[in-house]
Formats: C-alpha cells, sequence, structure tokens
C-alpha cells in the first residue's frame, strides 16, 4: 500500500510539471495499471474437522477477517461508448479469524486462517453517465495457493495448573484448489493528466462485493466466505492525437450590443408625499414598543413637529429608505403630535398576536399607556382591542412558503380612526393609511444598469464572460453569464468616476472549449436626470398579495395626484413587491398594480380633456436591486409592495 501512495504521488508531480505543455490528446482506449485494497472477509458455516488428523471438540462457526489484494490491470474502453472491458489477475487473501468457542472441557479454542488465491478477474465495464463514475461485474476464478491453518486449545480456568498445548499449524484438508464465483462493484476515474498529455495517469478508488455463493473453501463441511473490497487503482494509457487539421471549426455568430444610459450626472429635487403605513409591528418576545421605534420623554413633546422629522435623522438623506424609516419609526410620536392638534380625533388600536387575546391586548395596551402618559391624550380617546388574527391578515390559505416571515408581519398593532384629520385624504376603515408626511430633499444621482445583449448566446455557449478596459488600461471582468442579457450596474463599472469610456470583450466559451471575442465600446456615465428641475413623488401602499387595492386610492389619485400632473410632462409609475412568494408572480403583480395606477390617472386626465401626458410604466417584481427598502424587517416589506409615481417638471 505504501508503495502504490508512491506512485500516486509522483504521477501528481509528473501531472504538475507537463501541464503547460500544448497537446491535443483523445482519451486512451487502452489503460494499464495496479491495483490494491483490502479483502473485508467473513465467515459463516461450520467447520470442525480441520484435515484428515484433526477434528476439534466443538464446531467453529463464525468469523471475520481483513487480507490484502494486490494485482496488475488492463482495461479497454471503446471509443464514444459507455462501454468497456477490464481484467485483473493477481494475489487475493481471504485471511480470517474464527470466533472464539468453547470446548466440552471448559477450555477456549481459537482457529485462525491465511488462505490465499491467485484471482483472475475479467469484467464488463459501464459508464453510464459518460463521466468518471463506472459500474462492473463478472465472473472470480481463483486458484489456492496457501490453505494454512494454526489451532489452538486453551486450559480450562478451573484449574490453573493445567499447561496448555502448543499451538498446531498445519493445512486444511478437503481444500478446493479452484473455486469459481463472481463479483460486482464500482468505481471512479479521477484523471490526473490533461488531455494535453499524450500519457494520461488515472486514479480510480473503487469498491467491490463478492457474495458467498461460490465462495465454498472445502469440498467438506459448510464454510464459505463473503468478501467486501475497497481499494485504488492507478492506471495509465497512450492517447491518440486528435486530426485538427480534418476537424471542421464553426465559430458561433452572435449579436453583441451594449446600452448605456447617456444622461449627465446630476442631482434633483425630490418633494416627496411619503405615505404612512397604520401599523407598528411588534418584536416576538414582548409586548412592548420596539426599540427601533423613536420615542420620546415628555419634556421632548413640546419640541416635536412631524414636518421636522428628518432633522433629527442622520445627515445622509440621499437614500428613500432612510428617508422613509427614519420617518415611520416616528409613527408613534406623529400619531400623538396629530391627536394633541386635533382633540376632536379618537382612535381604537388592535393588537393581533398568535399568542392569543390578551397578549394582542397587552401590545395595544403599551401604545396606548406611552401615547396618555407622553403626549398627556385622554385615555376614553383611545380604544383598545386584542385578537388573534388581524382584520386584513397576509396569511393565505394553503401557502406553505415564507410562513415565517408572513406571521412576522401579523404580529401587530393597527391604528384604525375615522377621523379625517388623522388619515390619507378620502381614506377610512380600518385599512386606512395616516396622513402622509411631506418633506423635499436634494436627491443624489442613482445607480443606472449598463445593458449588455449577446443574441444567440443561449445556443452558441456553455456560457460567456466581459473584460471592460478603462482609459488607463485598467480591466475588470464580469460573469459568467448564461442568459442572453446581462445588467452590471454602471457604479459598479465605473468606482469613483462620473464617467468613462470603455472597451469591451465579449468572451462566449463553446461546449468543446472554444473562445469567441466580440469587441465593442461604450460610454458610461452615472444616472442623473439631465434636464429635470424638480420631481414631485408620490405612492400608494397595498397589503400583500393584493393588486386590487388600488381602488382604495381611487378618489385620491384622481382628486390630488392627477391635478398635479404638468402639462406635456412625463409621469413615471414603477410597481414592487417584496421578495415573500414566487418571482413571477411578483412580477406579474407588481405590473397588475403599475397598470391600476396608469389606467386611474389617465382616466381623471380624460375626464379633463388632457391627452398631453406621457407614460412609462415599468415593474419590477421583487428585484432587490430596484427596491427602494429592505426585506428583513416587515416594515420594509409593507413599503416595498408599492407603486411609485414620479411626476418629472422639465425645465
Amino acid at each position: 500500500m505504501k508503495k502504490i501512495l508512491l506512485l500516486i504521488i509522483v504521477a501528481f508531480s509528473f501531472q504538475m510539471q507537463t501541464t503547460a505543455q500544448e497537446a491535443e490528446y483523445e482519451k486512451p482506449n487502452w489503460y494499464f495499471g495496479v491495483a490494491a485494497g483490502a479483502n473485508f472477509n467473513f465467515y459463516r458455516g461450520t467447520t470442525q474437522k480441520l484435515n484428515a488428523g484433526l477434528t476439534v471438540p466443538t464446531a467453529f462457526k463464525d468469523g471475520d477477517g481483513v487480507g490484502l489484494y494486490a494485482t496488475p490491470l488492463v482495461e479497454y474502453h471503446f471509443t464514444n461508448s459507455v462501454w468497456g472491458i477490464m481484467l485483473q489477475s493477481g494475489y487475493d487473501n481471504r485471511q480470517g479469524d474464527w470466533d472464539q468457542v468453547i470446548s466440552p472441557c471448559n477450555c477456549p479454542m481459537d482457529l485462525t486462517t491465511d488462505l490465499s488465491y491467485i484471482t483472475v478477474e475479467p469484467s464488463v465495464r459501464i459508464a453510464p453517465f459518460k463521466n468518471g463514475f463506472y459500474i462492473y461485474g463478472g465472473p472470480r476464478l481463483a486458484f489456492n495457493v496457501d490453505k494454512s491453518f494454526t489451532y489452538e486449545k486453551g486450559t480450562n480456568p478451573n484449574f490453573p495448573a493445567q499447561v496448555a498445548g502448543p499451538a498446531i499449524t498445519e493445512e486444511f484438508g478437503d481444500v478446493e484448489s479452484t473455486i469459481t464465483s463472481m463479483q460486482v462493484g464500482a468505481g471512479f476515474d479521477i484523471p490526473l493528466s490533461s488531455n494535453t498529455q499524450k500519457t494520461q495517469f488515472v486514479l480510480s478508488p473503487f469498491v467491490a462485493f463478492h457474495p458467498y455463493f461460490g465462495q465454498n473453501p472445502r469440498a467438506t463441511e459448510n464454510w464459505n466466505i463473503t468478501t467486501l473490497r475497497a481499494g485504488a487503482a492507478l492506471k495509465f494509457g497512450m492517447g491518440r492525437k486528435k486530426m485538427i487539421e480534418e476537424v471542421e471549426v464553426v465559430i458561433p455568430s452572435v449579436g453583441f450590443t451594449v446600452e448605456s444610459p447617456l444622461n449627465l450626472p446630476a442631482e434633483r429635487t425630490v418633494s416627496e408625499t411619503f405615505p404612512l403605513r397604520n401599523y407598528i409591528y411588534m418584536d416576538q418576545s414582548s409586548t412592548e414598543i420596539p426599540n427601533k421605534y423613536v420615542t420620546l420623554r415628555k419634556e421632548d413633546v413640546k419640541d416635536f413637529e412631524e414636518s421636522q422629522v428628518k432633522m433629527n435623522t442622520p445627515t445622509d438623506l440621499s437614500g428613500r429608505a432612510k428617508r422613509g424609516m427614519t420617518v415611520y419609526y416616528n409613527i408613534v410620536n406623529i400619531l400623538g403630535d396629530r391627536m394633541v392638534k386635533n382633540p376632536g380625533a379618537n382612535i381604537t388600536l388592535v393588537g393581533s398576536s398568535e399568542k392569543g387575546t390578551e397578549d394582542a391586548e397587552a401590545m395595544a395596551q403599551s401604545v396606548k399607556t406611552y401615547l396618555v402618559e407622553v403626549f398627556s391624550i385622554d385615555s376614553s380617546r383611545i380604544a383598545t382591542e386584542g385578537r388573534i388574527d388581524p382584520k386584513v391578515s397576509s396569511e393565505r390559505k394553503g401557502r406553505t412558503q415564507n410562513l415565517d416571515l408572513i406571521r412576522a408581519e401579523e404580529r401587530r398593532v393597527t391604528i384604525e380612526s375615522n377621523s379625517p384629520a388623522l388619515l390619507m385624504e378620502f381614506q377610512s376603515g380600518p385599512t386606512a393609511p395616516l396622513k402622509p408626511v411631506l418633506f423635499k430633499v436634494q436627491e443624489a444621482p442613482e445607480d443606472s444598469y449598463v445593458t449588455f445583449k449577446a443574441d444567440g448566446a443561449k445556443e452558441a455557449f456553455s456560457s460567456w464572460r466581459l473584460e471592460l478596459t478603462d482609459e488607463n488600461g485598467m480591466v475588470k471582468n464580469y460573469g459568467p453569464f448564461t442568459e442572453e442579457e446581462a445588467s452590471i450596474p454602471g457604479k459598479t463599472i465605473l468606482g469613483n468616476q462620473s464617467k468613462g469610456d470603455f472597451k469591451v470583450k465579449m468572451i462566449g466559451t463553446t461546449d468543446d472549449g472554444l473562445e469567441v471575442i466580440e469587441e465593442s465600446t461604450t460610454n458610461v456615465v452615472l444616472w442623473g436626470p439631465a434636464q429635470a428641475d424638480e420631481v414631485m413623488r408620490f405612492s400608494i401602499l397595498y397589503e400583500f398579495d393584493d393588486a386590487t387595492a388600488v381602488t382604495m386610492y381611487e378618489k385620491y389619485l384622481t382628486d390630488i395626484v392627477a391635478p398635479k400632473i404638468p402639462e406635456h410632462s412625463k409621469v413615471f409609475i414603477h410597481g414592487h413587491t417584496d421578495l415573500i412568494g414566487d418571482a413571477a408572480n411578483n412580477k406579474r403583480l407588481s405590473l397588475d398594480r403599475a397598470n391600476n395606477v396608469k389606467t386611474i390617472l389617465e382616466k381623471a386626465l380624460a375626464n379633463s380633456n388632457r391627452k398631453d401626458v406621457q407614460f412609462e410604466v415599468q415593474a419590477y417584481g421583487e428585484d432587490t436591486s430596484k427596491a427602494h427598502f429592505g426585506n428583513k424587517l416587515p416594515e420594509q416589506r409593507a413599503y416595498n409592495r408599492t407603486v411609485i409615481i414620479d411626476l418629472v417638471l422639465e425645465k
């Protein structure tokens, strides 16, 4: 076995030194080598008459042992076929120890054997998947070369003065000189050389099973052997040189184009009407207001203004998610401030908890306690209620996926009111959002995506990649890709630059390893509205898996949003979803939401005899690169179920 391991190490060393050579060779048909392993032998039956001169007092039954297997081998693999043949012929040891037995005199008896054969094992070889895995099977013809045994009889432990007789080493009688049995096995070929070498080495771990039938070593009694063999073969073959000059190489043709935004970098002013989701999402292990929500001390209430919420936030307000979550996490303070300014407004806090109504009631009560103690709201203005399921549930009958995310959204306190001073225009009832918050910010340029199209690549290539070289010779690599279109963020390509010229190589790899190169150039510019002076943004929120909730907003879109659309302007409508559920269904859902909004706005404009507005609808589904919010928290997913409406006011 040490010699076999040494040969493997030498083969690996040879491979490392020769892989740099250039050559093209087919896989060999013939392989020659050596195999070595261990025979795990299991004895069953009866063994008592060891030879003509020795019969032991008690029969031996079961036993086991491990013997060496070592042999040269030869294999032939048929060209372009799963079939092959194998021949191994060498030393095959079936050594073993019988389980100790006790003689009638209460003396322990032991028996061991070094039974050995020269074995001849021809096999049919099949590689069903045309890869390294193969199975094999065939007959086994074994010629006995060693039939020795060692028998020892101990003394009765009750008579310590007895002296045991010497061990008897003789040969079994009536041993068959030749036995015929069968074997089946499996292995895996691991190439140690590439097809750039004429001499190719292969390491093949294998296992084989030799069932008991046919393996009766003696003509007397009924002793038989079952063997499980495990080992490895190291083999080599000589490959034939490929006749490349006779092969017609067909270079696939693909249509390669690059689409890059042409806008100049800029900043834009965004006046956003930000909706307030009327939910307070609670932690699983607590009924108190979570720490992520902003809470005030009683002495700070006099200085709180919802229009100034963003002044207490991080200085980086360029991201809509940061702005939005900062406003949303002040929802309890915004609610308290509005109730102070509108003393006639009343609310109902409805807790929902899978742990029961008492837990849900405690959740609602914690919000009430905060409003009463910090904002000094009269407790009679705040009713509380506890439920197991919320009135508007995200869970659907029969749904089995993402239940942990959905149920996390069900544990919440819903703010209900019929007061117009608290609610979004034209809304009422338990699903009505709170009045939105208005703010104006300078929005930094958004990221854009440069699109690379390789028409026909899916059929022509196993994969393709991109190599972009900038004006300074710096190279960036992207891929591999398997679809016919790839989009890369402009900011990823540009790094710290605002724009740049690039040489583009599309490098496709065929199934045969052939590389095909297409070249192009592109100018990449960090996206920004080229001429937009100001954007007015509105957004509406949806319940989970709902595309028809837009009917609740119809009057808001008709009477509030549509009149603000400037003449001869462009309206961008973007539909989004969270990541719960099937991606294809989410893409369809976001398109349904966006088209519903577009239909309502078009109808409102038509009623005013206006046909001067251009609409652009995009459905992003659950695309996280386009979503403004994350998907980890319930409130983030709630704000991703949205349609965003941007009214671009041209200079």
